[in-house]
Parts: structure tokens; sequence; C-alpha cells
């Protein structure tokens, strides 16, 4: 485990390199090329933090041949067109929460699925099922996936108590995927597009009152300056993903891809490994922050797993046979 701390993330990086340090450094890509990597959240996010240290871990890996530079924040392009920049070579890497574009595939929201994997263990498992499809996917849009690391479990906030479905009706609610968005239909609320690097200011102006995301996202952006509840639902587990464009990756030596591959498990790794930690550390800060944090209530409970129930038919439905494929296999895992 790594602790929140800036030793933690030092000690994160130096394990990512000393493990690159034992990769045997590439031959030149394009002597001194640079990538650009766009990323949606905050430099002090742990996805951040992680993609800051696989970034390091290639440059040093390829003995500078080639360096990634990471552009948190959404500083490069949005959140929102990360995705299509990668795939049309604006930039040859980048990170996005790929359940954000499940309206253009269902697939893309396998790991979004209230109430299906809600432990990490069970994500684990998820991602073991559904990634040689992912894979797949995103390789007919030109994309090479490299890493993918779970956000810590969903829960709710709100910026009052509530005790049921029915005291959400009428409440604004950042939604950022195809999953979010229909769950505020089925609760009553009203969905609105946010995306991360916003939230703060959506709230303190509010725009929103409410959303599900993790105890990451609502400490990172301090949520408690507008809310007062945390309900640990432990809905889902998404996922960031990291991924190439396809002919930029095709455009390196063996050597090279090999040095990304083996720093992208080690991301990987080492970003799961810091989502577990990070899952209690930031609960911990939002109560240390006056926060009410707290399961929900039985009959609240009973409401979202009957709504989930309801979005699993509906996700299966719209996924066809490979969303099947992927759920039945990860239902089937001993």
């Amino acid at each position: 485990m790594f602790s929140r701390t800036t030793a933690g993330m030092r000690t994160l990086a130096l394990g990512l390199l000393i493990s690159a340090a034992a990769i045997p450094t590439a031959g030149p890509a394009v002597a001194g090329e640079t990538w650009d990597m766009p990323m949606a959240y905050a430099a002090s996010n742990f996805h951040s933090e992680t993609g800051a240290a696989f970034a390091q871990c290639i440059t040093t890996g390829t003995g500078g041949d080639l360096e990634v530079v990471t552009h948190p924040s959404g500083a490069l392009f949005s959140g929102a067109d990360i995705k299509r920049a990668v795939q049309t070579g604006q930039v040859p890497i980048g990170e996005r929460l790929l359940s954000a574009h499940q309206n253009e595939n269902p697939l893309f929201g396998f790991d979004s699925i209230p109430f299906l994997a809600t432990s990490f263990e069970d994500s684990a498992a998820l991602w073991q099922a559904a990634r040689p499809t992912i894979d797949q996917v995103l390789a007919d849009q030109n994309l090479v996936l490299l890493y993918a690391v779970p956000w810590p479990p969903q829960g709710l906030y709100f910026n009052k108590a509530v005790d049921s479905v029915a005291d959400m009706a009428g409440v604004k609610f950042r939604s950022y995927n195809t999953t979010t968005a229909r769950l505020a239909e089925l609760t009553g609320m009203l969905p609105v597009q946010i995306e991360a690097a916003e939230i703060s200011q959506a709230f303190a102006t509010g725009v929103v009152e409410s959303m599900m995301s993790s105890g990451a996202t609502g400490y990172d952006r301090k949520v408690w300056e507008s809310l007062s509840h945390f309900y640990t639902a432990d809905a889902s587990l998404p996922r960031n993903y990291v991924f190439a464009n396809a002919d930029a990756w095709d455009g390196l030596d063996d050597a090279t891809r090999d040095v990304i591959t083996a720093c992208a498990d080690l991301a990987e790794y080492a970003g799961t490994a810091r989502a577990m930690e990070y899952t209690t550390f930031t609960v911990t800060g939002l109560t240390r922050n006056g926060m009410t944090v707290t399961a929900p209530g039985d009959a609240l409970t009973a409401e979202l797993a009957a709504i989930g129930e309801t979005m699993t038919a509906e996700w299966l439905e719209a996924a066809g046979d490979d969303g099947r494929a992927i759920v039945d296999a990860f239902k089937a895992r001993p």
C-alpha cells in the first residue's frame, strides 16, 4: 500500500522507476520524441499521479528517447475530447473514463453497471472477463489499450439527508455517463452533464446538488464546502483507461513497446493498490471535514438494489451477446 503523502507518491514513482531500470533500455523510437498525454483529473488525483509515474517510467526505461509528458486537469483537451484526440492522432496517448463514452458503445459501460461488481476483488474479476472484448473494441477504433485502474467504490453525495428514493425527487444530479444519467431518471433526479474539472464550481453555484462518485473525487474537490452527506453505496468501481493511438504505437520499435507494456503493467498494479488505500483515506477525510458519511439505510438500499436490477437488464439488452458473455464469465468465476 502507498500512503497518501508526498513521500508516498515518491515511493510509488520510485517503485515504478526501479522496476523500469530492470527493463533493457530500448533503442530510440524517434530520437528525442515526446508524447503528450492529456488527462481529465487534477494533478493531485491518484489516477493522475499514477499516470505521471507511468510516464516517468517510460522516459527512464527508454533512456529518454521517448519522453511522455502528462497534462492533467483537462489542460490539453477536456475529458470529453481526450478519446477522440487520441483516435485521430492529435495526441499519441491519453487517459479517459471509458464509461463516459457508453453512448457510442454500450460495452464501455460494463464497469459501471450498478451493484454488479461492488468490491475491488469483484472489479478485478469483471475486468479479467471484459478485457479481451474491450481490447478489440478499442483496436477497431485505432486505439491500443495499455492499462486500466479502478476508482474506489462509488457512493452518493447530497446536500441533505436522504432516506429513500422519494427524497431524491427533483434534485439536480451530476451525470458523467449514460449509467449515471439513467440512474437520475429512475430516481426522479435531474441529470446535468458535468466533467470532473467542473465539479467544484458546479456545486458552489448550485448547478448540481448531488452526484454518484467515489470518496476520492469528493475529497479531491472538497465537496464538503457545498454538500453534507456521502452514502457509501458501493455501487460500482468504474475504471480510468490509458490508451495509445494505434498508428503511433505501430511506429515504435519492439523494444520501446516492451518498455511501455512493462510500465503499463506496473502502473495498473500500483494504481489499483493506491485506489484501495485511497478509499479509506478519502472517506476518513470527508468525515474529518464535517460530512456525514454512512451506509444507506435499509429502505434506500433495497430501492437502489431494485434500480440496479433494472439497469443491469437494460445494459444487457443494449450490449448484446458480447455484453452477456462478459457478465456470464464474471458470474461463473470460481
